[in-house]
């Protein structure tokens, strides 16, 4: 990996960098999406069925378009048991990890008789979107779906894409029945979020899209946001070791590597105040490469947006790693908890060095899905709270309004709007 001292300018470049692999680069396919929303939207299952053929070579018809309790059946004969088991225990762990984010509706009332409160409701459909192709992604599912579960949400709507045999990775169907889906739908790319964002005669039109994809959905579902809400633009994955002397460099290495091998976009960065371990951790990231499978897809991640930052000082290096807001965060350093109190921006915190960042891709509870491309910044992970909706409650008794009833109307009057200070003054004339 490329050793840098971190500069104002090594530092500029870096960000420059990562942001090149944003989607509002890839203006070239909003065309082709646009084109298969318009087509999903008004030809529904029939272009669907087209698209199915084209892109995923598989046949599909309104009869095998769903998936079956049958085919759910099927799914659990073809997974280890031992397999099952561990989804269950993380489905467990996002579970209780997310009880604890539940807010209630709650209610302020005074003896003048002015109530003001907040009710909350949670959405009545959410999309859930999962990858396919060559890769299942079980842990996606649990992530998504079971925060929405938690809400209160009593429809989930998941769509995922067909081998060419017309089925779903069994995986995927074990997971999505542990989580508790209502409905999955054999369809992915553009054409599943315009289906999940519009509906069709047999996908029901959600309120909000959840759950990451290829650019091609990224896209769908910035062009569908504001028609449904969505969670966020997923951009590519990202790693961030905040690292002193006292990190043991096979761990650092090896867990730059852990989302280096999730595409050639992926970006690994070590921070650290010590060569040493700067120079240490190049050299294991060597050995792996050397082992591990998808090295060609890791040392392309790593000559494209791999960093080893030398800085001076622990503050410098804080200080930039508050600038790059990774989504993935781990702290090695000598009291990680204290240095923690110090950081503004990431998507997901690792304190130490046995909290490696896959033990929260699959486990420990809190939700894998975080901001990206520097988002930590103003967004934060999925939530129980992307799933509810919050109304505000006001009630006043005449006695309440009258003490204030001339402040409003002169309000309204400064700005203008006679009706809305009239709305007032009405209910206390003679």
């Amino acid at each position: 990996m490329r050793i840098v001292s971190l500069t104002n300018e090594t530092k500029k470049n870096l960000l420059e960098d990562l942001l090149k692999r944003s989607t509002n680069d890839y203006g070239e396919y909003e065309k082709i999406v646009a084109d298969i929303i318009e087509n999903v939207k008004t030809r529904k299952e029939e272009a669907i069925f087209e698209y199915s053929l084209k892109f995923d070579k598989c046949e599909m018809t309104k009869e095998t378009f769903m998936v079956t309790p049958e085919e759910i059946k099927e799914a659990y004969t073809q997974i280890d048991e031992n397999f099952i088991r561990v989804m269950k225990d993380s489905a467990a762990n996002i579970r209780a990890y997310h009880e604890k984010q539940k807010r209630n509706s709650w209610f302020d009332a005074k003896e003048d008789g002015t109530i003001l409160g907040q009710k909350i409701t949670p959405m009545q459909t959410v999309g859930v979107y999962v990858p396919g192709g060559k890769a299942a992604y079980p842990s996606t599912t649990l992530m998504n779906v079971v925060p929405a579960k938690v809400a209160g949400v009593p429809n989930i709507v998941m769509t995922t894409p067909a081998g060419a045999d017309g089925k779903v990775n069994p995986a995927t169907l074990v997971a999505a029945d542990i989580a508790g889906v209502d409905m999955i739908f054999k369809v992915g790319g553009a054409q599943a979020i315009a289906a999940l964002a519009y509906g069709t005669e047999m996908i029901p039109k959600v309120d909000k899209i959840v759950g990451p994809g290829n650019i091609f959905v990224a896209l769908a579902k910035r062009a569908v946001y504001g028609h449904v809400s969505i969670d966020s633009i997923a951009g590519p994955s990202e790693i961030l070791v905040l690292a002193d002397e006292t990190a043991t460099p096979k761990y650092v290495a090896a867990d730059l590597l852990s989302q280096a091998e999730h595409d050639e976009l992926a970006s690994a960065i070590l921070v650290t105040t010590s060569r040493e371990l700067a120079e240490a951790v190049s050299k294991e990231v060597d050995v792996f490469l050397g082992k591990l499978s998808r090295t060609e897809i890791m040392q392309k991640s790593l000559d494209n947006y791999g960093y080893i930052l030398i800085a001076p000082d622990m503050e410098t290096a804080i200080e930039a790693t508050n600038e790059i807001a990774s989504e993935h965060l781990e702290i090695l350093t000598k009291n990680p908890f204290d240095t923690m109190t110090k950081i503004k921006n990431a998507g997901a915190i690792f304190l130490g060095e046995y909290s490696s960042e896959p033990l929260g891709d699959y486990y420990a509870g809190p939700n894998h899905v975080l901001p990206t491309n520097g988002t930590a910044k103003f967004f934060s992970p999925l939530n129980v709270d992307d799933y509810v909706k919050k109304s505000s409650i006001i009630s006043y008794s005449r006695e309440a309004l009258e003490k204030v009833h001339k402040d409003i109307e002169l309000f309204a009057e400064k700005e203008g709007l006679t009706a809305h200070a009239n709305s007032i003054r009405v209910r206390f004339e003679d």
